[in-house]
């Protein structure tokens, strides 16, 4: 049997099913996500409907047909003043934790969040416990910029928010460009 090379790509509404099982297992049994129920494919659905609606990239890591992780850019906040900030969401499906696909992911999001003229992209980590997210981040040239502690309740213990932060493109060495999607 051949394997299939790794792919990023923008998702599909066919990839739904597999997203929505890979987020259920993080929201179960992890602490990345503080929700407490995973939520179904049509809401799964909507949310991204919503992220590709503000211009902002949802993508895949597959091997064939088999999608192994998502990835997505986020708006922070709806303030119009926020329009140049992004957060980041990454989930790897548990059977393929520590390939790498998390900083293929995050790398190639970064990239169509540069391009798109994203100035700073946030990570909102779950848990300071949480080393290989915080880990991925850092790799990436995020730096650390908070905790809020104790800011979740989730499995029966308080969680901490984890900040960290990285500056795309100019950064905020310069004035805000007009390159930005419309919808921003």
């Amino acid at each position: 049997m051949t394997s299939s090379a790794l792919l990023i790509r923008p998702s599909s509404p066919a990839d739904l099913p597999a997203i929505t099982a890979i987020y259920a297992h993080h929201v179960t049994h992890g602490t990345g996500s503080f929700e407490l129920d995973a939520p179904d494919v049509a809401e799964m659905g909507r949310r991204r409907s919503d992220v590709l609606a503000k211009g902002l990239p949802h993508l895949v890591a597959s091997r064939g047909e088999e999608v192994l992780g998502f990835a997505y850019a986020g708006a922070f906040r709806p303030r119009p003043a926020f329009r140049f900030l992004a957060e980041d969401s990454i989930y790897i499906h548990p059977n393929h934790a520590g390939q790498g696909l998390g900083r293929a992911l995050l790398a190639e999001l970064i990239r169509h969040c540069e391009a798109l003229g994203i100035r700073q992209l946030l990570a909102v980590i779950g848990d300071s416990a949480n080393t290989g997210s915080i880990g991925l981040h850092r790799s990436l040239g995020f730096t650390h910029t908070g905790i809020l502690k104790a800011s979740g309740w989730k499995h029966d213990r308080w969680l901490d928010t984890v900040f960290m932060q990285k500056a795309l493109g100019a950064g905020d060495s310069s004035p805000a460009s007009e390159l930005t999607p419309a919808n921003r």
